[in-house]
């Protein structure tokens, strides 16, 4: 397997010396594409004695091969690996600026491409980046998503790179899963997740109307103080995003959260569980695939006080009462949808998923361990399993907008053995 490492230009640029050659540990050659920054962190020679090739850092530097050199590296690799990427090389690779060899061999590739950001915590979080991020998710593009930690600027947050372990377990596993390929899929339908493959500009949900519900719900005790839970809603946003993007038109039910809303989605903002199951079951006749992802809160206060709550005895008894159920309400309520719910679990978490697949009647239970640090509450990756009636299906660790993918091709693939059993 041959992989095209390139490298950019930023602190972290020393590490892609390490993941380079924990490529060669797993059997790939390795070509290294250097921007003119990244030279200035890591000399061009260091990566050409290791990795046996000479480095390209130059578009047009001279040389004795008669073919055009972007064209002829986009068509032999099996993979297109940046790390570190900083925000210029994410902003070039998503708005299609191809002024050097690695931005030029980006958009020359049709093998799956690979990034792993590294930048300042601002830049990150900047809008800017973050659009460029949701772009290139869009088009296909795999991301290993930086980490948080102490930084070169003398900042903490996110924006670290990735452990080169890590980059390099994800590159070899995109490889894997690409090479194993469905026959007929050709060498542009770059994959998405673990088995599921989506062209970069695939609209296969084109014509379908995607009810999604996301995040946590909020019961009030008083004008001041609730009820909640820790749910970010990254996991429904995500979700929304991937529908949108191969095609599908959108509703997106959204309990509080600090989520910036993905674009081209129709937003509802609720609050309370009882404000959810209104939007949900309004909108429920229109739509065709319904994923219910929000934590809602399965217990409220009997009685909000009108008036802040003063302290007073040493302990307080708050008489609550169940939440209605929003998920067993629309199986019941729905026609021909296909329902997704989820189960957000600390043990037990498939004999519990299965369990609430039976009870509450809809046709996939997407079950998580909430207690992993990986895969749990406010961060980037999940590790799901699949839960249908016939099968279980356990994925590993992967992002959320990779889980997403996932997700919706589950949904798609239980509605079309639904309707193979019809016309049978």
């Amino acid at each position: 397997m041959k992989i095209a490492l390139g490298v950019t230009g930023c602190i972290a640029a020393y590490k892609a010396v390490e993941v380079m050659r924990g490529l060669q540990k797993r059997g790939a050659a390795v070509q290294v594409v250097m921007t003119s920054s990244a030279t200035q962190f890591v000399a061009p020679l260091t990566f050409q004695a290791i990795s046996g090739y000479p480095v390209i850092s130059a578009t047009f530097a001279p040389t004795d091969d008669p073919e055009i050199k972007h064209i002829q590296v986009a068509q032999s690799v099996d993979l297109l690996l940046v790390a570190p990427a900083t925000a210029n090389a994410l902003a070039k690779f998503a708005h299609g600026i191809a002024d050097d060899f690695l931005s030029t061999l980006y958009i020359s590739t049709t093998a799956p491409v690979l990034v792993a950001p590294a930048m300042n915590v601002e830049m990150w979080a900047h809008p800017a980046t973050q659009e460029n991020v949701r772009i290139l998710r869009e088009r296909g593009v795999y991301f290993v998503d930086p980490g948080e930690g102490y930084l070169a600027c003398r900042t903490v947050g996110a924006g670290r790179l990735a452990e080169p372990e890590e980059i390099v377990a994800r590159a070899i596993e995109i490889i894997e899963k690409s090479q194993t390929r469905p026959a007929g899929e050709g060498s542009a339908t770059p994959l998405t997740a673990r088995g599921t493959f989506v062209g970069r500009y695939n609209k296969d949900l084109a014509g379908e109307h995607v009810l999604i519900t996301a995040g946590p719900t909020y019961e009030a005790i008083d004008p001041v103080r609730g009820v909640t839970n820790r749910s970010s809603g990254r996991m429904g946003y995500a979700i929304a995003e991937a529908a949108e993007a191969r095609g599908a038109r959108v509703t997106l039910v959204s309990g509080p959260v600090a989520l910036k809303p993905p674009g081209g989605v129709d937003l509802i903002r609720v609050r309370s569980a009882s404000e959810m199951y209104s939007s949900v079951m309004e909108h429920l006749p229109a739509s065709t695939i319904v994923v219910m992802a929000a934590a809602v809160a399965d217990y409220r206060p009997v009685r909000a006080a009108g008036q802040k709550l003063k302290k007073g005895q040493e302990t307080f008894v708050l008489e609550m009462e169940r939440t209605e159920d929003i998920l067993a309400a629309a199986a019941r309520a729905r026609s021909a949808q296909v329902l997704v719910g989820f189960a957000a679990e600390t043990q037990n978490v498939v004999e519990n998923a299965r369990k609430k697949l039976a009870e509450k009647g809809c046709d996939l239970i997407v079950a998580n361990d909430v207690s992993a640090a990986d895969a749990g509450f406010d961060v980037e990756t999940n590790r799901i399993t699949l839960v249908t009636s016939e099968a279980t299906r356990e994925m590993p660790l992967i992002t959320k907008r990779e889980a997403a993918d996932v997700i919706l091709q589950a949904a798609l693939d239980v509605r079309s053995k639904q309707t193979s059993l019809t016309e049978a």
